[in-house]
């Protein structure tokens, strides 16, 4: 049986709004994704995942739908995603599509039919409940997480909105909810999609009593439900083929809930772990999740790692340049699939975006700024002007600046994901923590008797090596200078012998 081709994959997020505009109207589009595919394809990356492209009124900037079934105008036109996907696919590269499936745009004509009249032959596709007070303690995940609920006058009723109120929760327990949104991922399927990157995954499964959420157990989102309806989206895919993927955004911080997403065999095949952004910049902290999400998915199942998205702040932000470096090393040498965020492999911080620019609800506009291909004005993404400010250091971190410098993100990030696409042991491999010093993180990844090991060093001062690396050969390192210890802020990996002979002399 062959290896699925996710499992060894790493994929790249494209937010279209920021990525390269053909137009010059300032706003991404996908004749700019188009054009800068090979990028993508020469970072190394297998695959790409688009943030929503449908049409909308962009209230939540895509995530809500008006029509799930044409893409908006600012992005185009379907014939320009059928280019897209026809481009991809001509370089390698797959294509997965953003599918929001828990909610729509209050102008999506479901919701305006909904809404029309309590006797309304859509009126069960949406969540309505009537009575003097807010139905139940469910809160809106946005801004001062205000109840999520909202009036409709004209009928006097409630509707449900687990975001703004301009995107009303579509009732999954309406069995005609269900098989439309299995229309709409057919739809993309014929198109040639590759897969789907399921919208807040969880909270297709709710409490149909809407009990009121509880210390310890929410009514809201994770409800038991919810696991069927994934497993009928992933039949959904397999009436292609076996090809096509499912990963869900599961945006749950107990990683043992989150397993059970992965391991039941037919519901999604990989699940970002949210868990990773919480964290620290602490070794045992690493160590200790990576090390019981792999307890959790040893039996079935397959990680899915990443250090940012389009929602969150950015790697170098967070942890700085330095960190910023060793945590690449980690996420594209653990067990699992690797998504990375565009910008990343250019070590991009969030931008400065001040009060008056800002225009996203939940203020994530600092982690989307566009991305900056050349030095100059418009930084090579727009020559219009930009919806969101260009980046600060967007002529020293700029895509054609680093281009052949070796000590740059963007050849860190080449030359990793060219060492994970050569050895087998990254790609398939068990993981194995070692022992080592404090503030490192070390582990070995093996292969049929091909052995890998990854040395992280979290503090900012020497450490020394793992027992390990002794006599091993070097294959990458975060730093141009090694001595016989790890460097403040280094990651080095390192080739093993097989396991049956003596390790490889450097």
């Amino acid at each position: 049986m062959s290896v699925p081709w996710w499992r060894s994959a790493v994929v790249y997020q494209i937010y279209p709004r920021s990525f390269a505009d053909a137009d010059a109207d300032g706003v991404g589009d996908l004749r700019g994704i188009t054009g800068r595919l090979e990028h993508v394809r020469d970072l190394g990356a297998d695959a790409v995942w688009l943030s929503p492209i449908y049409r909308s009124p962009m209230a939540d900037f895509g995530y809500d739908i008006a029509d799930y079934t044409d893409v908006d105008p600012m992005f185009g036109s379907l014939a320009d995603a059928d280019a897209l996907i026809a481009r991809a696919h001509e370089l390698g590269l797959r294509v997965l599509l953003d599918f929001v499936p828990n909610h729509t745009s209050d102008l999506h004509p479901w919701f305006v039919e909904s809404r029309a009249s309590p006797d309304a032959a859509k009126r069960n596709w949406y969540v309505w409940r009537d009575g003097e007070g807010v139905p139940n303690n469910w809160l809106s995940t946005f801004g001062e997480q205000r109840p999520a609920w909202t009036r409709d006058h004209p009928t006097g009723e409630w509707y449900l909105h687990s975001f703004l109120p301009q995107q009303p929760d579509l009732n999954w327990d309406e069995p005609a909810v269900e098989a439309a949104m299995h229309d709409v991922l057919r739809f993309w399927l014929r198109r040639g999609v590759d897969g789907v990157r399921i919208d807040v995954a969880q909270k297709i499964g709710k409490d149909p009593a809407l009990g009121d959420n509880e210390p310890g157990r929410r009514h809201d989102e994770d409800w038991p439900s919810v696991h069927p309806r994934l497993a009928a989206i992933r039949r959904v895919l397999e009436e292609f083929d076996d090809d096509r993927v499912a990963v869900g955004e599961v945006y749950l911080l107990d990683q043992r809930a989150l397993a059970r997403y992965v391991t039941s065999g037919d519901e999604l095949h990989l699940a970002h772990n949210f868990y990773f952004l919480r964290l620290p910049w602490s070794a045992e902290r690493f160590r200790a999740a990576v090390d019981e999400f792999e307890l959790l998915t040893h039996a079935g199942g397959w990680p899915a790692w990443c250090l940012n998205n389009h929602d969150h702040p950015r790697t170098a932000t967070r942890y700085g340049h330095a960190r910023a470096r060793v945590a690449a090393v980690m996420v594209l040498t653990l067990r699992g699939t690797p998504f990375i965020f565009q910008g990343e492999e250019l070590g991009l911080t969030d931008g400065a975006v001040p009060a008056e620019a800002i225009v996203d609800v939940d203020r994530r506009d600092p982690e989307r700024v566009p991305i900056p291909w050349e030095p100059g004005p418009g930084t090579g993404f727009t020559t219009g002007r930009p919806w969101l400010p260009t980046h600060p250091d967007a002529d020293r971190l700029a895509a054609t600046v680093q281009d052949g410098n070796p000590a740059s993100a963007l050849e860190l990030y080449r030359a990793l994901l060219a060492l994970r696409r050569a050895t087998p042991a990254l790609q398939h491999g068990s993981y194995r923590p070692v022992h080592a010093a404090p503030d490192l993180f070390a582990y070995v990844r093996e292969h049929e008797g091909e052995r890998v090991l990854v040395a992280l060093n979290f503090a900012p001062f020497p450490r020394p090596l793992p027992a390990e690396a002794e006599g091993a050969r070097v294959l990458l390192s975060t730093h141009a200078e090694r001595t016989g210890e790890l460097a403040g802020d280094e990651a080095r990996v390192f080739e093993l012998g097989r396991a049956d002979q003596a390790p490889v002399a450097e």
